[in-house]
């Protein structure tokens, strides 16, 4: 699949970058690529969340009323947790939410996810470019140019670039990534990818072996 670079301004740059079809042109695997996000969303999830129990809440050491002659179901605590104020039915508990996935089912899930990319032409290649310092109206105007500021995009770059992140954050539509640091959620979470031509062979590399 070859694809033509384009330049910062939006036009042609006159250079072509071949992606490999086990990548780019394979028939996506639709259950891994669920598989992927499930693992990579769970995996973000803190497990911290808490609720007290009958246990745990404050209160309720008298008993409220008398046991009998009031008409009502006998009390023993105001904690209860079908009262007013009372603990919680099995409420949450903090717990991991860990999951797993083999390795070669994660490689063939990001190429799953290059492949569609490739298929609904979604893939974009640009020159390499930085910035002297962090600026926001630089990094817009490329995005501009590119005719890419009102789609939600993904930056792939080969290397850390601080002045390239920092110029990225402030854009709403826009993310930036080390393009072999991309997972298959990443990849799919963005309408768009942007990926500089360095970086490609870096995107590449890891899913060749």
């Amino acid at each position: 699949m070859e694809l033509k670079v384009l330049k910062i301004n939006g036009t042609e740059s006159g250079d072509v970058v071949n992606l490999p079809d086990e990548i780019f042109g394979i028939e996506p695997n639709t259950h891994l690529i669920y598989q992927a996000v499930r693992t990579y969303l769970s995996n973000r999830r803190q497990g911290t969340h808490k609720s007290k129990e009958r246990s745990e809440v404050r209160g309720g050491g008298r008993k409220p009323y008398r046991q009998k002659g009031t008409g009502n179901a006998r009390r023993g605590t105001s904690r209860s947790p079908i009262m007013v104020g009372g603990g919680t039915i099995f409420g949450p508990r903090p717990h991991r939410y860990y999951l797993d996935i083999p390795k070669k089912a994660a490689r063939l899930a990001r190429k799953s996810a290059l492949s569609l990319k490739a298929k609904e032409n979604e893939i974009t290649i640009v020159e390499d470019f930085s910035f002297d310092k962090p600026r926001t109206k630089d990094m817009f105007e490329v995005i501009k140019s590119l005719k890419l500021d009102s789609t939600k995009t993904l930056l792939l770059v080969s290397e850390k670039n601080e002045a390239l992140y920092k110029s990225g954050r402030n854009l709403p539509k826009l993310n930036v990534l080390i393009s072999d640091q991309a997972a298959t959620y990443d990849l799919l979470n963005n309408k768009m990818l942007l990926i500089q031509k360095s970086a490609v062979e870096k995107l590449c590399k890891p899913l060749l072996s």
